[in-house]
């Protein structure tokens, strides 16, 4: 019997996921949209945030807006790519989201922008994010969801059985609604809250909307992915995507559902969920 156990493999590559954002550029369009609705909903919350944190800051879209918000201080931003972090304001860091190289109670808000759907362990990355923030302070992130590019699995799907006779992992496994809220419990945050919403861009053909994926970094990272897509698996999987999925001018639809998490980290001000009506016994 060997002396060594196995080792389980990795979902994702972490080498090609930097490397997928080192190589974006220009498509960034998604990510602004997600960033205002971030804001739109940090609106809401009547406080002030001295210290903040952007979790996988990109070039900085979001942390610029939290700059601008009346009430918000000192942003700090942080991304696993040099290239992206290098034209986000200072302080900046190079970090994964997956190890947060932050002293426990550092901030008063953490805030993530489609980043956390790239966290193979979504529950760790959530813990060490509620130990960076101040007690009371706040966490708001934003992520894909499970319905987020379903036609492009379709497609991808059916034209690699088709063409291949099997099927390889081509889209990122994704959180359900139901479960986020949960994830957020069990990882120590008060008053957590899970909310949607869906985002449908249109574009000509399968080739552009990949050409856009490939521009925001979010290609696939997958471990076991596959290197390549063959000629005639691509083009099957275009023409399955065009006759399902295109609308009456002939554009495809690709779906982007966006999971909107917050949560706050403990204190003892906080209300507290009122008992249940006590039960008479006897």
């Amino acid at each position: 019997m060997s002396g060594t156990e196995p080792t389980s493999t990795p979902l994702f590559d972490r080498r090609a996921w930097r490397a997928h954002r080192d190589r974006a550029a220009g498509a960034d369009f998604l990510h602004r949209e997600v960033a205002e609705r971030l804001i739109d909903r940090l609106d809401l919350v009547d406080r002030d945030f001295a210290t903040m944190l952007d979790l996988g800051a990109r070039d900085g879209t979001l942390a610029r807006l939290l700059a601008g918000r009346r009430g918000c201080g000192l942003v700090v931003t942080a991304d696993p790519s040099l290239k992206l972090i290098a034209a986000a304001p200072t302080p900046r860091v190079c970090a994964d989201p997956e190890l947060i190289p932050f002293r426990d109670t550092s901030f008063d808000l953490v805030a993530s922008c489609l980043a956390l759907h790239w966290c193979a362990d979504l529950p760790g990355a959530l813990i060490q994010m509620r130990r960076a923030l101040k007690p009371d302070g706040l966490l708001l992130a934003a992520m894909f969801g499970g319905n987020t590019l379903v036609e492009l699995r379709t497609a991808l799907f059916e034209a690699e059985l088709a063409e291949e006779g099997g099927v390889s992992p081509r889209v990122s496994p994704t959180v359900e609604l139901g479960d986020a809220a949960t994830l957020l419990q069990r990882a120590g945050f008060a008053m957590p809250v899970a909310d949607s919403e869906t985002i449908t861009v249109t574009y000509p053909d399968l080739l552009a909307l990949m050409r856009d994926l490939r521009g925001m970094g979010e290609t696939n990272a997958l471990a076991a992915r596959h290197r390549f897509l063959g000629r005639a698996t691509l083009a099957r999987a275009g023409a399955i995507y065009a006759e399902r999925f295109s609308n009456a001018d002939g554009r495809i639809a690709a779906t982007f559902e966006v999971l909107f998490l917050t949560g706050w980290a403990p204190h003892p001000s906080q209300a507290k969920p009122s008992p249940g009506p006590r039960r008479r016994i006897g």
